[in-house]
C-alpha cells in the first residue's frame, strides 16, 4: 500500500403471460445442450476499504458493476485487520487478510500478534499480511520491520495461508529473509522491482501483483517486468485508495479500477482484456486457495 494516513448470484426473474380467452398455452421447450460458461470476473487482490471515504457497501457494489467479482481487504494492523474481517463477513465478494504493515512494525508485540493469530483462524481471512520491509519511509526501525516480517512468515507457514508482502527499496533483505524463513506461499503486492527480481520471484514460485502504477507513462520498467513473467504468476490489484491508474490519477482509487490495471497489463503483454481477466482470476484462486 502507499503512505498510510496518520489516522488511521445471478438474479432470476419470472415473466407471467396472460392468455387470451380460448387460447391454449403451448409450453416452451427447455433449451438443449450445456449452459454457456459464465464470463470471468476480475479479482482485486489488494485494497483497503477501511481507508476509503465512501461507504464500503457502495464501493463494493460499484466494483461488482464494473465486473469485479471478488476483492481482498487487506489489514495493516490489528484494528484494521478486525475491520477487514467484519467487512468480509457482511459484504458478498469481500475477503480479508490480517497482519501488520512494516510502517507500524514497532507496535507488533505479543498482544498484536495474538489478535492477528485469532483472526487468521476464520476462513474469511484468506491471507497473512500485509507485512514486509519498507526502507523508503522507515516509519519503523529496520530491526523491528525484520522481526515482524519473520513472525508473519512463521504465521503463514503455521496456518498454510499465503503471505502478502510489501517491499519498497528493500529487495535484497526481503528476498533473503523469505528464503531464510522458508516462506512458501508468497504474493509480492504492488510490485516495484525490475525484471531480475521478477525472474527470481517466479523461480521461487511466488506470485507477482501489479497495481495502478503499471499504467503510468514513466513505468516502462514495471511493464517490462510484467511482460517477462509467465502468465501463471501474475496478479492484479488496486491498493485502493492509493495508486489510481493513469486515467484517474490524482484521485482516490477504487477496486473497480482493477479493470483498468488489467487493461494496462494486457496491452503490455499483447493479450486481450478478456484473457487478462481470465488468467489473473485463475491465478488469484491459486494464490489464495480460500477464494471461492
Amino acid at each position: 500500500m502507499g503512505a498510510i494516513p496518520a489516522e488511521v448470484p445471478a438474479l432470476e426473474t419470472e415473466v407471467e403471460v396472460e392468455a387470451s380467452p380460448g387460447t391454449e398455452l403451448v409450453p416452451v421447450p427447455e433449451p438443449q445442450g450445456p449452459e454457456p460458461e459464465p464470463e470471468s470476473t476480475a479479482v482485486d487482490t489488494h485494497c483497503h476499504l477501511f481507508l476509503m471515504e465512501e461507504e464500503a457497501s457502495a464501493v463494493v457494489a460499484a466494483a461488482r458493476d464494473a465486473g469485479v467479482g471478488a476483492l481482498i481487504c487487506v489489514g495493516i494492523d490489528p484494528d484494521t485487520s478486525r475491520r477487514s474481517m467484519e467487512l468480509a463477513q457482511s459484504l458478498r465478494g469481500v475477503f480479508a487478510s490480517a497482519g501488520m504493515h512494516p510502517h507500524t512494525a514497532s507496535d507488533f508485540d505479543r498482544r498484536a500478534g495474538s489478535v492477528i493469530e485469532e483472526l487468521l483462524e476464520d476462513p474469511m481471512a484468506v491471507a497473512v499480511g500485509e507485512t514486509g520491509l519498507d526502507y523508503y519511509r522507515m516509519h519503523s526501525p529496520m530491526e523491528d520491520q525484520q522481526r515482524a516480517f519473520r513472525s508473519h512468515i512463521a504465521l503463514s507457514r503455521e496456518t498454510g495461508k499465503p503471505l502478502v508482502v510489501h517491499v519498497r527499496e528493500a529487495w535484497k533483505d526481503a528476498l533473503a529473509i523469505l528464503d531464510e524463513e522458508g516462506a512458501e506461499r508468497v504474493v509480492l503486492h504492488c510490485f516495484s522491482g525490475d525484471e531480475q527480481v521478477a525472474g527470481e520471484a517466479a523461480r521461487r514460485g511466488y506470485f507477482v501483483s501489479f497495481a495502478g502504477n503499471v499504467t503510468y507513462p514513466g513505468a516502462g520498467g514495471l511493464r517490462s517486468a510484467a511482460t517477462s513473467l509467465s502468465s501463471d504468476r501474475i496478479l492484479a490489484e488496486t491498493d485502493s485508495p492509493f495508486l489510481s491508474p493513469q486515467p484517474t490519477r490524482g484521485r482516490p482509487n477504487h477496486p473497480a479500477n482493477v479493470v483498468t490495471v488489467l487493461q494496462g497489463l494486457g496491452d503490455a503483454r499483447g493479450v486481450s482484456l478478456h484473457q487478462m481477466v481470465a488468467e489473473t482470476t485463475a491465478n488469484a484462486r491459486s494464490a489464495f486457495p480460500l477464494l471461492p
